[in-house]
């Protein structure tokens, strides 16, 4: 038989499906609660967007596949050890069998997209932007990455600039030229960057982080997070901080050490503070100026950071 006759033939062959084993990992993440509050932006923002049901149902799973997915292999590039209070799935499962899990999640998501009427809805083109914002969101895992290894502090506007899945929460609705389909983006985009220094703060001031994720597991990660590049930039003298970062995994005693710092000499927890103020500030503006969004706001209300969170 020519060989163009049997690679045809062995297209036409369905595999035998091994679905469960294979995506293990990823089941394994996906049945861990999480904070829940993607979820919740979904329902939020479709409360101006109006999507059907059966829409948002797909919507809902394909950000949630992406977001588990995505969790696997950030903990994989970060070298955690902790994900949602249990060992991460790559401690469980080993890193071969991980990314492939997560990588082939991407693979389905892809399928799933192309049940939704061809990859597109009334409510724009999901494909288009699935795509868009997981090159964002790999673009911005790279960049971290590329910094901790090169040991780069970054600045503030290119640690923004770092972006993740948040922003689907809009999913674009309208076409491109529309003005209110923008404010509904921008707005993403802010709660994006809300969530991402909250995120930094809590990972070095917060007790339940720490039973989540590991004590200031940042450090040990030898990231820079947004107080740290607060911290090494008021006094670019001091070393503490570079050398704690260069010691990772640092020792819980270094850590406080850290954490103490930022806290009394470079005041970054302070600054950090009020930075996610003027956020929480800009973001109930922009729900106002919208017509308004009680759900929206309840999650950011939730959100507010008290100035005494720190428990360590």
């Amino acid at each position: 038989m020519p060989l163009v006759d049997v690679l045809s033939a062995a297209s036409n062959v369905t595999p035998p499906y091994h679905g469960p084993s294979v995506l293990e990992p990823f089941t394994y993440v996906a049945a861990q609660p999480g904070k829940g509050v993607r979820g919740r932006l979904l329902g939020a923002f479709n409360s101006w967007m109006n999507v059907p049901e059966a829409g948002m149902d797909s919507i809902t799973k394909v950000i949630g596949m992406l977001h588990n997915a995505s969790l696997i292999l950030d903990d994989i590039e970060d070298g955690s050890q902790l994900r949602r209070g249990q060992p991460a799935a790559h401690i469980v499962y080993g890193i071969p069998w991980a990314v492939n899990a997560a990588t082939y999640t991407h693979a389905l998501v892809y399928q799933e997209l192309s049940r939704m009427k061809g990859g597109r809805l009334e409510y724009g083109d999901l494909v288009t932007i699935v795509t868009d914002e997981l090159v964002c969101l790999h673009q911005g895992q790279g960049l971290d990455i590329i910094w901790r290894d090169s040991f780069h502090c970054p600045s503030e506007t290119e640690y923004i600039e770092t972006g993740g899945l948040l922003r689907m929460g809009a999913f674009h609705p309208f076409n491109d030229s529309s003005p209110i389909s923008r404010d509904y983006v921008a707005l993403a985009d802010l709660i994006g960057v809300y969530f991402q220094i909250r995120d930094d703060y809590m990972n070095l001031q917060s007790s339940a982080y720490a039973s989540s994720k590991g004590f200031a597991e940042d450090l040990d990660e030898g990231k820079f997070s947004f107080p740290i590049i607060h911290g090494v930039q008021v006094n670019i003298s001091n070393n503490l901080i570079l050398d704690v970062l260069k010691a990772q995994p640092a020792t819980s005693a270094l850590k406080m050490e850290v954490i103490d710092y930022l806290k009394a000499e470079t005041k970054s927890f302070d600054y950090t503070l009020s930075i996610l103020n003027a956020l929480e500030t800009n973001i109930t503006q922009s729900i106002a100026a919208l017509g308004g969004n009680e759900k929206l706001s309840s999650i950011i209300a939730d959100l507010h950071v008290p100035p005494a969170t720190a428990n360590f």
